[in-house]
């Protein structure tokens, strides 16, 4: 149970994409992997995001906006940032963390008609479920 890989998604406030991609990280990976999300600043759970991932298929709704937790950080087999002030002020991992840096659109800045933001959170979405697919298959599958 103890060597479950820990993935660990960082964003600037712990709202949209970190949400959506551990809200995908615990679908594929289900009780296999150990994932958490965090901000450098909670902004709150976005509700379009808990929408947009709802028409989907999964419930992040039961989720909370979270600081960086150091020991999280510290026991991490993977750091994931999504935004590149994530990646920039992301406090300082040790060696045997694997740091990656995935830079997603924010969707929460997207202006326009009501479907025009839900069309960008839907396309959002929908990378990060590709994305963190993708990671888990090829960094995951002799374990999941």
């Amino acid at each position: 149970m103890a060597n479950k890989p820990l993935i660990y998604f960082l964003c600037t406030g712990n709202s949209c994409r970190s949400q959506m991609a551990e809200g995908w990280a615990r679908h594929f990976g289900k009780d296999k992997i150990e994932v958490h999300s965090a901000g450098i600043e909670t902004h709150g759970l976005n509700p379009r995001a808990v929408s947009a991932m709802k028409d989907a298929g999964v419930d992040i709704s039961h989720h909370t906006s979270d600081l960086i937790d150091p020991e999280i950080l510290n026991k991490a087999d993977y750091v994931i940032t999504l935004c590149g002030d994530a990646n920039d002020k992301c406090p300082f991992t040790p060696a045997h963390v694997h740091r990656l840096h995935w830079g997603f659109e924010d969707p929460a800045k997207t202006t326009g008609s009501e479907e025009e933001i839900t069309a960008k959170f839907h396309e959002v979405r929908d990378a990060i479920k590709e994305r963190v697919a993708k990671f888990l298959e090829e960094e995951m599958n002799d374990r999941l």
